[in-house]
């Protein structure tokens, strides 16, 4: 892999990893149209490290907070943190044991094109419809174990390609009241144990079937995924909390149009 093709992947998946336009509907685009090879399990797992590292520092405080809450829970000392801590776990349960059940069926089944598309354009749709509902402003204050469970669950069906873990968590979430912000801020504090798990499948597989390593472009995607998912939860934030979901929206189907008109 050369520097400028490790640069435009570490882009893509930086810019995508965490708006809900799905990452694995915008990598498919350049292998397919450019014919570039597969990028490899540590390229892979490179670049997740560097979305992963941009959600952790970004939310650090909260980070800070849960862990230590969490740690004082184990001793009995429960304050809202500490609950929300188990409410963090409790919706990552459901995508990891789907991730244990399905993901070879998932791999080898369900990567077709058609598939990419048709989930772009529906869960678009998901999206748009609960965004437009009138929502009862929920807070992640008010956020209950039922409510995160259903959250869970949507985390899981977006192991499926092109569905994207943010925009089915942000679509649940909406779904049940949240408010944008409550909505997305839940989605992105699920999204730190989960690239955790991800992270530590990755390395088991690199561990089991070692590959050659090009450290220059591994280090060159690492930066240049941290830096650009760590700006685009930033800017995400800003356009949610003026304009809502609807650029996502249009955006998500207009990149199913080029998907049907192009690979299905």
């Amino acid at each position: 892999m050369d520097l400028i093709q490790a640069f435009w992947l570490a882009l893509i998946q930086g810019v995508t990893e965490f708006l809900p336009i799905s990452s694995s509907a915008h990598l498919i685009l350049p292998s397919q149209v450019l014919g570039w090879p597969d990028q490899g399990l540590a390229f892979d797992a490179i670049i997740n490290l560097g979305t992963w590292a941009a959600v952790v520092i970004y939310f650090r405080d909260d980070v800070s907070k849960l862990l230590m809450a969490w740690f004082r829970s184990l001793a009995g000392q429960h304050c809202e943190y500490s609950r929300l801590a188990w409410l963090i776990i409790l919706g990552t349960i459901p995508v990891g044991l789907a991730g244990i059940l399905f993901n070879d069926f998932i791999s080898t089944e369900l990567r077709a094109s058609w598939v990419l598309a048709s989930t772009t354009l529906v869960f678009g749709l998901l999206l748009w419809w609960a965004d437009s509902k009138p929502s009862e402003k929920r807070e992640i204050a008010d956020i209950t174990w039922q409510i995160v469970l259903v959250i869970g669950l949507a985390q899981a069906l977006a192991l499926i390609p092109g569905t994207s873990r943010s925009g089915a968590t942000i679509t649940a979430a909406l779904f049940l009241g949240l408010s944008r912000m409550a909505a997305a801020r839940f989605s992105f504090l699920l999204a730190i144990p989960v690239g955790a798990l991800a992270g530590g499948y990755e390395a088991l597989g690199l561990v089991s079937n070692p590959e050659p390593v090009d450290w220059t472009s591994l280090s060159a995607a690492l930066v240049v995924a941290f830096i650009s998912a760590y700006l685009c939860i930033h800017f995400f934030l800003k356009i949610i909390s003026r304009m809502g979901m609807l650029p996502f929206v249009i955006y998500r189907l207009a990149l199913a149009g080029v998907l049907f008109a192009f690979f299905v």
